[in-house]
């Protein structure tokens, strides 16, 4: 396990540029007195996923809107107020911003002014991961939190973007075209609403009829028990069984006609990525392997240092 943690860090390291030098595995080490920052965090994880499994769906949404809405890992998403990034439209639904307020808590009493709101989110988000069945991996610690948080900064891809357009976007930020697809994998445990696929179970294009790459039986549970009469009500990415665990299954689904979402259903077909869907639904340990690593890029996205940030006292305000 130690050797592979150490190769995920080292190649995820070899990938960024000389402004991430800041951060670093172990950053923390003797920074809080006696007490283990990281330990600190996974406790107060584990407590609430012990009641909570969905806590791995909010903080991996969190993290990823945060790091890839304005191509910064800077905890600007975690910041409040009427202009904030919270009030943009595709961040409507993001949720776990509790947790990293009451992990932020924890550790002010121990050693105030020393951790970052955005460590805190990276590592709470690594530790879920671990939870939910994935593997462990260290992450770079040493972020500083960002000052800015508009929602007029907030870009983030649609469900209904082109495969071309999807790698293209994440291109501009290092990751290859398997990245982009190993990435899409946090669909493993998301959910969305009937209202944004209710096109493609009802008036495909404007055929009045459902999305023919769609497995009939699934239009027909979602068309007809599931959405129906509740634009609003939530429907998995994955399947049902697995919906709150980290793992490939939704690679599977995606072969079986079962892709939800626009993109998903198109990387599974496209001739330029779906080589990578069966190969990842072939084999749990290889997504769970590379799916740490994309995280661990993601998560050094744009990652500010001490003269471009602070350290926040609370999360949710700048100081």
């Amino acid at each position: 396990m130690a050797k592979q943690v150490a190769i995920v860090v080292l190649l995820v390291l070899g990938l960024v540029n000389s402004s991430y030098a800041s951060t670093s595995v172990g950053y923390y080490t003797g920074k809080c007195g006696s007490k283990d920052v990281e330990s600190i965090i996974k406790g107060i994880v584990q407590a609430r996923f012990s009641y909570d499994p969905d806590i791995i769906a909010f903080l991996l949404r969190l993290l990823f809107h945060d790091s890839m809405g304005n191509l910064k890992t800077d905890g600007s998403l975690l910041l409040k107020g009427p202009n904030s990034e919270q009030t943009a439209v595709p961040n409507f639904t993001v949720k776990g911003y509790d947790l990293i307020d009451t992990i932020k808590e924890a550790l002010e009493q121990e050693c105030p002014g020393v951790v970052s709101c955005t460590d805190i989110m990276v590592a709470a988000t690594r530790d879920a991961i671990l939870l939910a069945g994935g593997i462990f991996f260290d992450v770079p610690l040493g972020r500083y939190d960002g000052k800015v948080g508009l929602a007029s900064n907030v870009v983030l891809p649609p469900p209904d973007i082109s495969v071309a357009s999807a790698i293209a976007y994440y291109k501009q930020v290092g990751f290859t075209d398997l990245e982009t697809i190993v990435l899409l994998g946090g669909h493993t445990v998301g959910v969305t609403h009937c209202n944004v696929i209710k096109d493609r179970l009802y008036n495909f294009k404007g055929t009045q009829q459902a999305d023919p790459s769609l497995d009939a039986f699934y239009v027909f549970f979602l068309g007809t028990i599931i959405c129906q009469n509740n634009d609003e009500m939530f429907v998995f990415l994955d399947s049902p069984n697995s919906v709150r665990t980290v793992d490939n299954s939704y690679y599977q689904m995606l072969l079986q006609g079962k892709g939800i979402l626009p993109i998903d259903n198109a990387i599974a077909f496209d001739p330029s990525t779906a080589s990578y869907v069966q190969d990842l639904a072939n084999n749990n340990d290889y997504f769970l392997d590379l799916f740490a690593k994309v995280i661990v890029k993601m998560s050094l996205v744009g990652v500010l240092d001490e003269n471009e940030g602070e350290i926040r006292k609370q999360c949710w305000t700048t100081n």
